[in-house]
């Protein structure tokens, strides 16, 4: 092998460190030269210039300002007459509740985490894993739901224009479909957010929506009638109390107004440090967390705004035959104010651009997602090799985008409750996190920071009006938590599977020695000089008694290099780093491995980088069941079986045609 050849010592000890692998070697199928062709997802990408926060928040708006589209109406549907109270109160919880969670989430996840991070960080081995999947569960559910219902809305806003809808036949479907292939298409040739991309749809939209809306008061003004109107259909429901809380227990279902937050603290690295030169090595970039800080209280004031003007508007001035679902506002109820108030031609200029900004918002869920995945699932060792690659995953996401959307029937109202239960998951686990963390540092403070005791609780506080919301969508809406549960489900079966196929892998990044004495001595020895004997137990005792056992029975011409593998506590853990020690004792050495995370893989890919004479295996004979679980959770097992099978494995994928090891299996 190229890695065993007598190349000079410094400069073999470099290509000695990682082992070829499929992912470091070029593609042999045509399927994988197309995947690699479209890049891979999991090396990100260096942000090279930042932005103000100011513009940098339009971004993040694409996703947040882009429901106002839809927001309005379903909050009609939910709630209406109620609609404006109700909005009120989601207003108050976004300003209240879930800014203050993201400022948290933003101060200790400034890199563009988030909050699923912050959780597993909390967790340990398996728990943290599981938990994480569950979180990826809703989130796809969050992601993959606003590319389905925000195409179908778009659609929705194109079927109903009054130039086209002769030609269009309300075939809401057919053009949801489209919409969602050419958003496939264009992270097949290569997709990248654009800050004034965003800035361009972001603010017309706004714009034109403020002109609308203003129209409307104006029209309410001209017209006290309908006011009346709505005020007596407002105290049909009792007292200013029984209003609030029959207001309170139907907001939960205007949740979808909170979608955004977890996609503000993920494009913080491209927000400005205020000129601080201090960065993650140094300590966290203050500027930057500021003004992420400002960017999530802008955006929440400016939608809460826009929010509460859209829904008085809408329920004072659309009748209920045409809000409710089928009518002619459903789905778009600021867009048939526009129609309704300002004439076709602002009407449709006004629907080209909540299609414009309804589709970009599906094109940031889709860039979410395809950078969300890596960070987890491959690190885990947990998902096809595929998943590594552009092409195939955004492939994936346009399957199951077409089959929710055939599900769904390409309906907004049908849509959001699924969409309220992944946002709702997102929030609460962030919440859950913040509250988490504060007390924590209450805790582990030695002076105990007062500050921090009074937040985690007013931070639990937050934690159970989003556990309500959350609930209550269940509870009115359980399609929502159906669609996540399959989401989380197949998230854990391709997961578990996934693991289980890539388990023989080597699973070793890289290999360090603790000192120079150790890196000469590896050396010295490598390359058909000793024969390989793995101990469980490293003690002088056990070497001596299994040196005499391995003189007695085998003929034995070459020294003994005894090789103690120290597993770490995380063995949850797929690539792990190890740290190697080399002893000289008499005739024989001693080798020692910190670091490792499966027993047999690193024996496995120290022998093929030593290649010894011979690998002397010792099996245990346990039951096979057990020990296979034991090696899949624990690393453990039945070691000599798994480092033969490993070792085969690997040398039949390399295919080159040099000697290996002679591999002795010997019981115990």
């Amino acid at each position: 092998m190229d890695t065993k050849s007598t190349a000079a010592g410094p400069e073999r000890h470099r290509r000695l460190r990682r082992l070829p692998t499929r992912e470091t070697l070029p593609p042999r199928t045509a399927f994988g030269r197309w995947s690699a062709a479209g890049g891979r997802l999991d090396e990100g990408e260096s942000i090279e210039q930042t932005h103000p926060w100011y513009a940098v928040m339009w971004l993040t708006g694409m996703d947040y300002f882009s429901s106002l589209a839809f927001q309005a109406g379903i909050a009609l549907v939910a709630a209406g007459a109620l609609a404006p109270v109700a909005t009120f109160i989601l207003v108050a919880v976004t300003v209240l509740g879930a800014v203050p969670v993201y400022a948290q989430v933003a101060r200790r996840s400034y890199v563009g985490q988030g909050s699923i991070a912050i959780l597993e960080n909390l967790l340990s081995n398996w728990a943290s894993k599981v938990f994480v999947l569950i979180l990826l569960g809703f989130a796809a559910t969050d992601f993959v739901i606003t590319m389905t219902l925000c195409s179908a809305d778009a659609a929705k806003h194109a079927i109903e224009n009054p130039y086209v809808k002769q030609y269009l036949r309300g075939d809401q479907m057919t053009i949801t479909v489209l919409l969602l292939a050419l958003l496939a298409g264009v992270f097949l040739m290569g997709f990248k957010e654009a800050i004034w991309v965003s800035v361009g749809l972001g603010i017309p939209y706004l714009a034109a929506s403020l002109i609308v809306f203003l129209d409307g008061v104006w029209a309410i003004m001209r017209h006290p009638a309908l006011l009346s109107h709505w005020r007596l259909s407002l105290a049909a429901h009792g007292s200013p109390m029984a209003i609030f809380l029959a207001a309170a227990i139907v907001f939960p279902k205007l949740a979808l107004g909170l979608s955004g937050f977890e996609t503000g603290v993920s494009v913080m690295p491209l927000i400005d440090n205020d000129g601080e030169t201090t960065g993650e090595e140094q300590g966290p970039p203050w500027g930057r967390i500021r003004d992420t800080w400002k960017l999530l209280l802008a955006a929440a004031l400016i939608m809460g705004f826009f929010l509460m003007l859209s829904s008085i508007v809408t329920v004072v001035l659309i009748p209920k035959s045409a809000y409710m679902p089928g009518g002619p506002a459903s789905g778009r109820a600021p867009a048939y104010l526009a129609h309704q108030l300002l004439g076709n031609v602002f009407g449709t200029v006004y629907d080209l651009l909540t299609i414009a900004i309804l589709w970009f918002a599906g094109a940031s869920a889709m860039a979410g997602l395809v950078s969300l995945i890596p960070r987890y699932l491959p690190r885990f060792g947990m998902s096809p090799r595929w998943v590594a690659y552009r092409r195939p995953t955004v492939i994936v996401l346009l399957f199951i985008n077409l089959v929710v959307t055939w599900v769904f029937h390409a309906s907004v109202e049908a849509q959001a409750s699924a969409f309220a239960t992944g946002v709702l998951a997102l929030i609460l686990s962030a919440a859950v996190a913040a509250a988490i963390v504060l007390w924590r540092e209450f805790r582990a403070s030695p002076r105990g920071e007062l500050w921090a005791l009074p937040l985690s609780a007013y931070f639990w506080g937050v934690t159970a009006v989003f556990a309500y919301m959350w609930v209550a969508n269940i509870f009115e809406r359980p399609d929502g938590v159906i669609i996540s549960s399959i989401f989380i489900l197949t998230i854990l079966i391709v997961g578990a599977t996934s693991r289980y196929q890539r388990a023989r892998e080597l699973r070793v990044s890289n290999v360090e020695f603790v000192d120079s004495d150790s890196e000469e001595l590896w050396f010295k020895i490598a390359g058909k000089k000793v024969n390989l004997v793995p101990i469980h137990s490293s003690t002088p005792a056990t070497r001596a008694k299994k040196a005499t056992e391995m003189l007695q029975n085998h003929k034995i011409e070459s020294p003994l290099a005894f090789l103690h593998v120290n597993l770490i506590d995380n063995r949850s853990e797929f690539m792990t780093s190890l740290r190697v020690r080399v002893l000289k004792e008499g005739e024989n050495y001693l080798i020692s491995v910190w670091g490792a995370v499966a027993v047999a893989n690193t024996i496995a890919y120290l022998a093929e980088l030593l290649d010894p004479k011979c690998i002397f295996l010792e099996l245990t004979r346990g039951n096979l069941m057990s020990q296979s679980l034991n090696y899949l959770l624990w690393g453990e097992g039945e070691t000599g079986l798994m480092v033969y099978t490993i070792l085969v494995r690997y040398w039949e994928w390399v295919g080159e045609k040099v000697p290996h090891p002679k591999i002795v299996l010997t019981t115990a």
